[in-house]
């Protein structure tokens, strides 16, 4: 059975980002995995550290089984999530259990560090699957297995310099919205959180809104994602596109 990883950095951001791709996916009859590479504990201004990250970690498993995944844990706190040997070792070990044929992450050019990290944690995690001389964090025996990566759109839609920000491919999501809202109204803790921090008046109104937007600028879906391809030196052949091959007609190549 073909697999997919998302691989992305607070829960939620996979219902925000990649969701809807990930449904599509498993209506296809691929497995789908879940990760978050941070705990979520910085989420709230009314919980403690601990007690955010333990609400946080079951919303996120809770998102998980709506989505059908399989949910991995995290293995970072927030704005601790670095760029450093252990997480790229702890980032090759999940990627060498699952074995995915697609990994979806986060932009290289993003509005925080966490979401930037977990890009770069992902791309050289799924890099360094096949070396056999490279010991993962626990240990996993290597993959020579090809794979390609995705990056999703990023938040805001534009990068830090407040550029748009235009993928090289639309995933038509319109069927799946409600299940894809379904799963990011597992996140409750979030609302207050994301009103009081980024003026999101209702956060599940605001992932509706947006994935009308991306449908608008795909000029053929009414609701969509946007993703662009990782470069495939390191993962596999030049012509992997195993995104657009398995969705078909519901991957469209942006204009």
């Amino acid at each position: 059975m073909p697999a997919a990883l998302a691989l992305f950095a607070h829960p939620d951001d996979i219902e925000f980002r990649a969701a809807g791709t990930m449904l599509l996916l498993a209506q296809r009859g691929w497995a789908i995995h879940y990760c978050n590479l941070c705990a979520g504990n910085l989420g709230s201004a009314t919980m403690s550290s601990a007690r955010a990250a333990a609400v946080r970690r079951r919303e996120a498993q809770a998102a998980a089984r709506v989505l059908g995944a399989r949910w991995h844990p995290p293995i970072a706190r927030d704005l601790e999530l670095f760029y450093t040997d252990r997480a790229i070792r702890q980032v090759c070990a999940i990627v060498r259990r699952v074995q995915p044929d697609i990994v979806l992450t986060h932009p290289p050019l993003d509005y925080m560090e966490d979401h930037m990290n977990a890009c770069r944690l992902a791309v050289t995690g799924a890099f360094a699957r096949g070396m056999k001389n490279y010991r993962s964090i626990p240990a996993r025996p290597p993959t020579l297995a090809s794979v390609a990566l995705y990056h999703a759109m990023p938040h805001g839609l534009c990068d830090p310099l407040r550029r748009e920000w235009r993928p090289d491919a639309w995933v038509n999501t319109a069927a799946v919205q409600r299940e894809r809202l379904a799963a990011l109204a597992c996140h409750r803790s979030q609302r207050a959180w994301l009103d009081a921090t980024q003026k999101m008046d209702s956060y599940l109104a605001a992932a509706a809104d947006e994935a009308r937007e991306l449908g608008r600028r795909s000029k053929k879906f009414t609701h969509a994602e946007g993703w662009t391809r990782h470069l495939h030196l390191g993962f596999g052949a030049a012509a992997d596109d195993p995104l657009r091959d398995a969705l078909g007609g519901d991957c469209v190549e942006a204009r």
